[in-house]
């Protein structure tokens, strides 16, 4: 955290990242405990959208979000390829236990385990201590965070080919290979909202799998070459820095999936998150349904799909106020400074 050249600078309560800056432990604990946190949401709220599902409307005119992205990868179906619900209750409880491990992960991280990585008797834990200032160390950390990106993408483009997912060309679960187009994969940067092919899709995942575990493998083998300059960012790595950098990359991706969600129906399909939606301004820029969702079911009136992009759109504006707050501290900004200017000026 930025001490503007006070050593001794002291945190109140609420800010919570500065209980980790030094404690590489506690930082996995409070990682393992926020992915348990979000594995019991997904798991509670499958139950909880079951529960009051009515298979005899629309699942998109129902506002669901859970249970859609379950559909969406071909979860519920039976060998007819007719949503029958079959699978949803085993992912739902199979999510809760996880959020389980995780919890109990973060608790021994928390209470049990060093504080420090650094004072672990494991040598392969001390070599994730957190030296927020050591490329060499941060490199090396990264490196196994694009590793397990990479394996995800890869279980998703498997699960496409040898599963199944979703394809409302034909409103039926098919398998699907990737086209791994390297042109494509390019052009589609610039029109992705378009895409209308699960195959692209499932290219553009075989692609990005590649590149994070073949840059994962690079982060980790590698170490600083030559001199750490200014030029290569001396005096900016900081933990306030490498947060700003992370709220960077989750606002944008954010931001991305809310445009996305609400207009793409290949990977939105009408069948289950609603009609796409129009962008208006109430207050700020929103989206909102082109039809008309109050069957007193839906919540508030609206389809998952306008609650997906309201909430991505609006968390990724936040997340990137952050990057901008954090990263201008990271690069000596002394808010407080402002106040006192304002005291000066009147």
């Amino acid at each position: 955290m930025q001490t503007y050249g006070n050593p001794d600078v002291t945190y109140d309560w609420w800010a919570g990242n500065s209980m980790v800056t030094n404690r590489s432990g506690r930082f996995i604990a409070s990682h393992a405990a926020h992915t348990g946190m979000i594995a019991f949401a997904a798991g509670a709220n499958t139950l909880f959208e079951l529960s009051r599902y009515d298979p005899s409307l629309p699942m998109g005119s129902q506002g669901m979000v859970t249970l859609p992205h379950l559909a969406s990868i071909g979860l519920g179906f039976d060998e007819a390829g007719v949503w029958t619900g079959v699978g949803v209750v085993t992912m739902a409880v199979l999510h809760l236990m996880i959020s389980m491990v995780y919890g109990a992960g973060g608790l021994l991280h928390a209470i049990y385990f060093d504080e420090d990585m650094q004072q672990s008797e494991v040598l392969q834990a001390r070599k994730f201590k957190l030296e927020w200032g050591n490329p060499d160390n941060q490199t090396f950390i990264l490196g196994h965070h694009l590793i397990f990106f990479g394996v995800a993408c890869v279980w998703f483009v498997e699960w496409a080919r040898v599963h199944g997912i979703y394809d409302p060309a034909i409103g039926a679960v098919r398998q699907v290979n990737y086209n791994l187009d390297l042109s494509a994969v390019w052009n589609h940067q610039f029109d992705f909202l378009t895409i209308d092919s699960l195959e692209d899709v499932m290219g553009g995942h075989a692609f990005l799998a590649f590149a994070e575990i073949t840059g994962g493998a690079f982060h980790i083998a590698t170490k600083q070459i030559g001199e750490y300059t200014k030029f290569k960012g001396a005096g900016l790595l900081s933990a306030e820095a490498i947060l700003s950098f992370s709220l960077a990359g989750i606002g944008f991706m954010a931001i991305v999936a809310a445009f996305w969600c609400a207009t793409n129906t290949t990977v939105y399909p009408t069948e289950w998150y609603g009609e796409p939606l129009e962008q208006t301004f109430l207050i700020a820029p929103a989206w909102v349904d082109t039809v008309d969702y109050n069957n007193g079911i839906a919540p508030l009136g609206h389809s998952g799909r306008c609650f997906l992009a309201n909430f991505h759109y609006i968390a990724g504006f936040l997340a990137l106020q952050g990057h901008l707050w954090h990263a201008l501290r990271a690069m000596g900004f002394n808010f407080k400074d402002i106040r006192k200017r304002l005291v000066v000026a009147s």
